[in-house]
C-alpha cells in the first residue's frame, strides 16, 4: 500500500515483479495465493478528491494483480470482498495495518483458500479476539501527532503532485 502512494509506482513493473515471484514459488512447489486490496479511502478519512486519487491508485494495483491471478491461474483473496474489511474494528489505528481482528478475518479468508485447494484445514480460525489492550482516544491521539501526522507529511509531499493531477481532472470534469 505505501508504494502506491509514491510517485514513480508503476502498476505495470508490480505486475512484472508478482508474476516472477509467483513463478519462482510455484517451481518450489510452494502453494501461492494472492490477495487484492480493499479501497483504503474507505477506511480513512479523508477529502473526497483525496479518497479519489487514492481509490484510483488501488484499483490500477488490483488491475495488475488481477492480471496476474488470471495469468498464473492462483488463487486470490478479494480483501474489498471480506466481511469485516471496512469496519474499523478491523484496523489498527493507523488504519494501515490489520488489528488482531483484521489479521484474524485474513487468517480466516487464507484457510478457506487452502481449503477450496484442497488441504485440510483442521477448523476454522476463531474471530474471537483475545482481548489485547485497546487503544484510547489518548493512544490514538498520541499516535495521529507522534507518527500519523509525520508520516502524512512524508507520504503527502509525494502522492500530492498526483492528487492534485486527480482533483483538477475531477474539477474540469463538472
Amino acid at each position: 500500500m505505501n508504494d502506491t502512494l509514491r510517485p514513480d509506482f508503476d502498476a505495470s513493473r508490480v505486475a512484472a515483479d508478482l508474476a516472477d515471484v509467483v513463478r519462482r514459488l510455484r517451481e518450489t512447489g510452494t502453494t501461492v495465493l494472492a490477495v487484492r486490496f480493499h479501497d483504503h479511502s474507505k477506511v480513512f478519512r479523508l477529502p473526497a478528491s483525496l479518497k479519489r486519487a487514492l481509490s484510483a491508485r488501488v484499483a490500477e494495483l488490483n488491475a495488475a494483480i488481477d492480471d496476474v491471478v488470471a495469468r498464473e491461474r492462483v488463487p486470490c483473496l478479494d480483501l474489498a470482498g471480506l466481511p469485516g474489511a471496512y469496519d474499523l474494528a478491523s484496523w489498527s489505528v493507523d488504519r494501515l495495518h490489520p488489528s488482531e481482528l483484521g489479521h484474524r478475518l485474513l487468517a480466516n479468508g487464507f484457510t478457506e483458500l487452502l481449503a477450496e485447494a484442497g488441504f485440510a484445514v483442521p477448523e476454522p480460525v476463531s474471530l474471537t479476539c483475545s482481548g489485547g489492550v485497546q487503544p484510547s482516544t489518548t493512544g490514538h491521539l498520541g499516535w495521529l501527532v507522534l507518527k500519523g501526522i509525520p508520516w502524512l507529511w512524508r507520504r503527502g509531499r509525494e502522492f500530492l503532485p498526483y492528487a492534485a493531477v486527480i482533483m483538477w481532472n475531477s474539477f474540469r470534469a463538472r
